[in-house]
């Protein structure tokens, strides 16, 4: 059996953190290790992670590459899974995972989509339907594979060592999941789960300036990825089996960066 980490990166999600760690509490197949990584809250995020036994990280760089990677560097487990402080995942997410990545074609990681919960019933249907499924088919036409939903991941730790110093870790103005998704070196493989869902606020529906704040910081992301690593070369190189190379300084995307882009999945 593989020994398994659950990182969750939070930012004053207090309530939201409550009902994902109750939901882990109740899982048929513990996790070994939960990690909250605490992004400068100033609310009870904290105590509440370290009253149900969460490993509190704190990461003072605001932003959730920032503090999704702090998680990673302070995992233990040989699988890393992946929440977002709002995901609830049904009570056999973690066996499901252990047992997906321990199959005969060992994908480096599993991904699965959310099933939006608060919000009116449209609104529920569109986000899975349109605005998921919509990420899933265009992103994956770009990369040659299927793209990972930050909310509902898990990869293998060895992977995040080869993929710590590549990735824009740092970059607080970029989709953590998209950058990850696109830096996956080749050999490496993304296995698309459509049954792995987990629970996921409605909430950015909630407000048109937030919403559209992602929308602007999903094409930003884009932007700096096809000038880092262009997609088909991008492309060409996962075939010849030629790896990546890190991706160089690029002033101009980390001076167009939206400042309130830090925020996104943290509100």
């Amino acid at each position: 059996m593989a020994k398994i980490s659950v990182v969750i990166p939070c930012l004053d999600d207090a309530a939201f953190l409550a009902a994902c760690l109750d939901a882990l509490a109740a899982q048929t197949r513990p996790a070994d290790e939960v990690i909250v990584v605490d992004n400068g809250s100033t609310d009870d995020s904290a105590a509440i992670a370290l009253a149900a036994g969460a490993t509190l990280v704190r990461e003072p760089l605001r932003g959730i590459w920032p503090a999704t990677a702090a998680g990673f560097d302070a995992a233990s487990g040989d699988l890393i899974a992946r929440l977002d402080a709002d995901s609830v995942p049904p009570p056999d997410w973690v066996e499901r995972v252990e047992r997906r990545m321990a199959a005969a074609d060992r994908p480096t990681v599993l991904t699965g989509p959310g099933e939006f919960y608060g919000g009116g019933r449209f609104t529920r249907w569109a986000g899975r339907h349109v605005y998921i499924a919509g990420y899933f088919w265009f992103i994956g036409l770009l990369l040659g594979h299927p793209p990972i939903f930050g909310s509902n991941y898990a990869l293998r730790a060895d992977a995040w060592t080869r993929l710590r110093t590549i990735v824009h870790r740092d970059r607080p103005d970029l989709h953590d999941d998209f950058d990850l998704a696109w830096w996956m070196q080749p050999g490496m493989t993304v296995v698309y789960d459509k049954t792995l869902l987990v629970g996921v606020s409605a909430r950015p529906f909630d407000h048109w300036p937030g919403f559209s704040r992602r929308i602007r910081m999903a094409f930003h992301t884009l932007a700096v990825e096809v000038r880092a690593w262009p997609p088909l070369e991008r492309l060409d190189d996962r075939r010849s089996g030629q790896p990546a190379r890190p991706p160089v300084a690029d002033d101009e995307a980390a001076t167009a960066a939206d400042p309130e882009a830090e925020g996104h999945r943290f509100a």
